[in-house]
């Protein structure tokens, strides 16, 4: 199961901390890896899994760095 992946009732509870978005990076790039090698043996229906997967993980990513704050500044404590 994707890394990015939060069922309903844990949503805005996961800590997101350096090793969380390294493994969701990590598994990516599996990901990606995956959609070339389905594509280039012709069997691109096979792919659209990890498309949608991957799909969901750089929404997630991208959501992460829309809240985070600019680099050098700090948030309120």
């Amino acid at each position: 199961m994707s890394v990015a992946f939060v069922p309903e009732r844990l949503r805005g509870k996961a800590e997101v901390n350096q090793e969380t978005l390294q493994r969701l990076l990590e598994e990516n790039d599996q990901l990606i890896r995956a959609i070339v090698e389905y594509q280039s043996k012709g069997r691109a229906t096979e792919c659209v899994q990890y498309q949608h997967i991957l799909h969901r993980n750089l929404i997630y990513l991208a959501t992460i760095a829309d809240t985070a704050p600019p680099n050098g500044q700090r948030t309120a404590d």
